[in-house]
């Protein structure tokens, strides 16, 4: 066990982590709600397992290295095509396929055979497709009045990005809960919905394994193989380059959190570059501030599951906005390291395919990889 928690002074628990815990709220908390509603799950299930997810990602590591919903599984289940049972089937396939990839060293071998312009390309991607959905959704889901709070809060991150003493996110989510409070939310049936629930024991029938294979897990596993794994562990070697933190250690925490979180009723989860960038960017450094975020989902699972539905409204969706638009420009700005050429323009390249094809970075980590070796061609 000594091995697995941090060392002395791997995790702080000051403002700047408290900040930083909120850098993935924007891309987390709709999908885990968007879940909820559309399959019927658990509230409690759900959000503690959740959150006590993030707890362990942030003791195992000591860094701002989140757990993050499946984001194609959690668009399949959105859309009604899958069940409850089949989520937690599918959960439970795809942390069998990365930990037989992780184990086996096979993830390894993926991480050396993609060249680094690619895995910024795939960065860039994710960068653009997250601003795409705060500009085109959250940004303008209240009107006139969610432009000009939208308006306010970016101004304020953009003023406060990069201080210490007065870490950004803090003013940011507090400006949302002020405009949640007066605008937004009926504080009594918020409080009817206060009460203390646990998560329930659910394990996932061997059909539902099977339908979750096919439906959930294949079409999910491209994008984390390159986001979740490649991705992430580049964003460590950037912004953490004193940490060592291999993709096989990615690798066996994803399949962990998949083994075992099903069997609570929990969503399928993964690690993620923009999450570990957004964090980053709101002024996490250590672990802590991870342990905060799952503190927060602990306490909605546990205390506030009946009134779910209510606590939904309480943070508006201009300001998960502006967050998910400053975690895409901690993603954006990392190809700039590229400089000028080839690699660059391959990593543009990547990226636009991954904003805008169908399996999108399965398309741009095979063309991507395949390009890179036709360009080491001397041009004639």
């Amino acid at each position: 066990m000594r091995r697995l928690l941090p060392r002395r002074g791997r995790l702080r628990f000051d403002r700047n982590e408290l900040s930083g815990a909120f850098g993935d709220i924007g891309t987390d908390f709709p999908l885990i709600a968007g879940m909820i509603l559309a399959a019927r799950l658990d509230p409690a299930s759900v959000l503690v397992a959740f959150g006590a997810m993030q707890v362990l990602t942030g003791l195992l590591y000591g860094l701002p290295m989140p757990a993050q919903p499946l984001k194609a599984m959690a668009v399949l289940v959105i859309a009604g095509r899958a069940d409850a049972e089949t989520l937690r089937g599918g959960g439970l396939a795809i942390g069998a396929i990365m930990l037989a990839l992780a184990a086996s060293g096979l993830l390894e071998a993926l991480a050396r055979f993609v060249p680094r312009s690619v895995v910024r390309g795939i960065q860039l991607g994710l960068g653009l497709q997250l601003a795409s959905l705060a500009l085109g959704q959250y940004v303008s889901s209240a009107g006139a009045r969610g432009y000009a709070l939208a308006a306010a809060a970016f101004a304020l991150a953009l003023a406060l990005a990069g201080n210490r003493r007065f870490p950004p996110a803090l003013p940011v989510i507090g400006l949302g809960l002020v405009f949640a409070f007066a605008f937004e939310t009926d504080l009594a049936r918020l409080g009817a919905g206060l009460g203390f629930a646990v998560p329930a024991l659910r394990a996932p029938s061997l059909e539902s394994i099977a339908a979750g294979l096919v439906a959930l897990a294949i079409p999910q596993l491209p994008l984390s193989l390159a986001n979740s794994v490649l991705a992430t562990r580049q964003v460590v070697e950037d912004l953490f380059p004193e940490h060592r933190v291999t993709v096989r250690k990615i690798g066996l925490t994803y399949a962990l959190m998949n083994l075992v979180c099903p069997l609570f009723g929990g969503v399928p989860a993964c690690h993620g570059a923009g999450g570990l960038a957004g964090h980053h960017a709101f002024g996490a450094r250590t672990g802590g501030s991870v342990v905060l975020y799952g503190g927060l989902y602990l306490f909605l699972g546990l205390f506030l599951s009946e009134g779910f539905r209510e606590a939904i409204e309480l943070f508006p969706k201009p300001i998960l906005g502006v967050v998910l638009l400053f975690e895409a420009l901690a993603l954006a700005r990392l190809v700039g390291d590229l400089g000028e050429g080839r690699d660059l323009a391959l990593a543009l390249l990547v990226g636009l395919v991954c904003l805008g094809l169908p399996y999108g970075y399965a398309v741009g980590l095979v063309l991507g990889i395949l390009l890179a070796r036709f360009w080491k061609r001397p041009l004639a």
